[in-house]
């Protein structure tokens, strides 16, 4: 019993852990997201102080040419980190389907002890019941 009480905490911290990744990954990709958008913004009041929108024209600010490569730099990584996302959200569905294994496993067994238990007291109570009528 004691046994499987230990697995289950540790199906249980595994799923916890599974999940902080996911969470983490998540954050980063929201924090990469919002970076991409603050430089877009930057970009566009770089361009609008220089009165010049197009990259190829050689008076373009250099300023806004590093905010956009920065920029288009931070949604690649929010991009690679969605088949990182991906793979921790299924194994996070994975650890979550071994713990609810051995939850269901350990219910039968404890539903299991209480019917014998329960048998056991009431053949306990017959054996009483039989002695006094007989006495």
């Amino acid at each position: 019993m004691k046994s499987r009480d230990t697995l289950i905490r540790l199906r249980r911290f595994q799923v916890d852990e599974k999940r902080r990744r996911v969470t983490q990954i998540e954050m980063m990709m929201a924090d990469f997201q919002r970076m991409a958008v603050e430089l877009d913004r930057e970009v566009a009041v770089e361009e609008a102080r220089a009165g010049i929108t197009d990259v190829g024209h050689f008076a373009y600010p250099t300023y806004a040419r590093a905010a956009a490569t920065r920029r288009d730099n931070m949604r690649q990584s929010a991009q690679a980190l969605e088949g990182q996302l991906a793979e921790a959200k299924a194994e996070l569905g994975e650890a979550f389907e071994e713990l609810k294994k051995v939850e269901i496993l350990n219910d039968r067994e404890r539903t299991a002890e209480r019917a014998a238990e329960s048998v056991r007291e009431q053949a306990a109570m017959d054996g009483i019941g039989l002695n006094r009528a007989r006495g």
